[in-house]
């Protein structure tokens, strides 16, 4: 995986050393000897990753690690922090400033660079998340949320052994921003969400049942709808088999193990969880842009883009059912005289009204979209003539048998044309000529009902 990475360490030989193993691995290595260059690095270089040693300027390191988070520019550069201290309390000040990881050397090679594919992993993720919700704008660009309450989380706790897994929970819940709960792991593969959220981050033990059972487990549980985005945490025993690097690449988000303090376990989860809700943000985001690619935003029916794809689907079942499938243009009459008349909120509300009306008296599975300013299209799956014109007429019915109620007051009057059109599954043509075709004579049969005097249903020819 190609990638700039930034090392930081005032010693000379470390620095080659650590510039040749990155080199070796496909990584594009640039060093500093001191946190003044590596910060004019990050402006000029902009790297994917930050390896940082804390050696004897530790304090100057952390000032420049904290420096990074507070920049909008580099705020989401990771960092992993690198100490031959085995001092706790630099750890913690160290995940305080914002490193994303804090080794204790020495770290051999394998685990450091299972480590870096796991953090780039997540990186290339999250700028792509970044970008889609953003509509390409770089990652700097997107503003940090507005501070709010967050629920404590949900922690789930999976031990090899009982108490275990109650010496855990007895130690972060001493922390209020964290629920801990001890489970099995049958019960963690049973809890579908259903009764409540799921936990958004899971301690496991690396040997449960077996060596390397929880490896197993944390690939289950990410194959799961209710817990593929949850934080891994992954607890390694002294006895152990199982490999950190493997850990790593098997998506666990960060190791402890039984030694690790009671507070920097906290500070951990703290770090996983507080980027797995960043990474929900994202994700919301983007989904909520796909939506509202599709949505009309007046009326919150589908707009023509979905219902060109959708017919598309309609269309294709039908071929391959061998049946048929109706389409109708439905059209507001003399709407132009309902803005001109009472203005454009007027306009929006009748629009609104009826596209609710339409939606009620069509069927289940069948398509509504509004497809121009007060055009709409239904496409029913499945539907013969005789079924789609009864169903045609009742549209025409539920919109003017009573009138639309105006948001000053006023109870107007409103009518539809439909012009119906049958589109056959047994024709030979391509998808996209026989849905186009059959559009065209709904829209035909449309402009139809508006010369024979509006507010009724015309059947294509060719369909009837």
């Amino acid at each position: 995986m190609a990638g700039k990475i930034l090392i930081l360490d005032d010693v000379a030989t470390n620095r080659i050393v650590m510039k040749v193993r990155l080199a070796a691995a496909g990584y594009h290595p640039a060093m500093a000897a001191d946190p003044a260059t590596a910060a004019a690095l990050t402006r000029a270089e902009a790297p994917d990753l930050a390896l940082v040693d804390l050696g004897l300027s530790g304090a100057d390191v952390l000032a420049l690690i904290a420096g990074w988070r507070a920049d909008p520019a580099t705020r989401h550069l990771p960092v992993i922090a690198l100490t031959a201290s085995a001092d706790p309390m630099l750890r913690a000040r160290a995940f305080d400033a914002g490193a994303d990881e804090v080794l204790v050397k020495p770290v051999d090679d394998q685990t450091l660079l299972a480590l870096i594919r796991s953090v780039m992993r997540r990186r290339s993720l999250r700028e792509a998340f970044a970008s889609a919700a953003s509509g390409g704008l770089p990652l700097a660009a997107m503003a940090e949320p507005a501070t709010e309450f967050q629920r404590p989380a949900r922690v789930a706790l999976i031990c090899a052994r009982p108490e275990t897994a109650l010496r855990l929970r007895r130690d972060l819940s001493a922390r209020g921003n964290l629920s801990p709960v001890a489970l099995t792991a049958d019960e963690a593969l049973m809890d579908d969400g259903r009764r409540g959220p799921p936990p958004e981050a899971f301690v496991i033990e690396a040997d449960l049942a077996m060596a390397g059972g929880g490896l197993r487990l944390m690939s289950e549980l990410q194959s799961r709808p209710a817990t593929r985005h949850a934080a891994f945490v992954m607890l390694l025993s002294g006895a152990t088999a199982v490999a950190p690097a493997m850990a790593y690449d098997l998506g666990a988000h960060d190791l402890i193990t039984g030694e690790t303090p009671a507070a920097e376990l906290g500070l951990r989860l703290d770090r996983v969880i507080a980027r797995k809700r960043a990474d929900d943000r994202l994700r919301a985001l983007v989904q909520d842009g796909l939506r509202l690619a599709v949505i009309d935003p007046l009326t919150g029916l589908h707009n023509r883009r979905y219902a060109v794809a959708r017919l598309a689907a309609i269309a294709e079942d039908a071929a391959r059912r061998s049946g048929t499938f109706a389409v109708m243009i439905v059209d507001l009459d003399r709407f132009k005289s309902v803005n001109d008349r009472w203005g454009h909120a007027a306009g929006d509300a009748v629009l609104v009204e009826v596209a609710a009306r339409l939606g009620h008296a069509l069927r289940q599975g069948d398509l509504l979209a509004r497809i121009g300013g007060e055009e709409f299209l239904a496409a029913l799956p499945g539907t013969g003539l005789a079924e789609a014109r009864v169903i045609a007429e009742r549209l025409c019915h539920v919109i003017k048998e009573q009138p639309v109620t105006l948001p000053c007051g006023t109870a107007i009057g409103v009518t539809v044309s439909v012009g119906l059109a049958i589109g056959s599954g047994h024709e030979l043509r391509e998808t996209a000529e026989r849905v186009r075709e059959t559009v065209d004579r709904a829209d035909r049969a449309l402009l139809d009902a508006k010369s024979a005097g509006r507010n009724k249903v015309t059947i294509s020819l060719t369909a009837a």
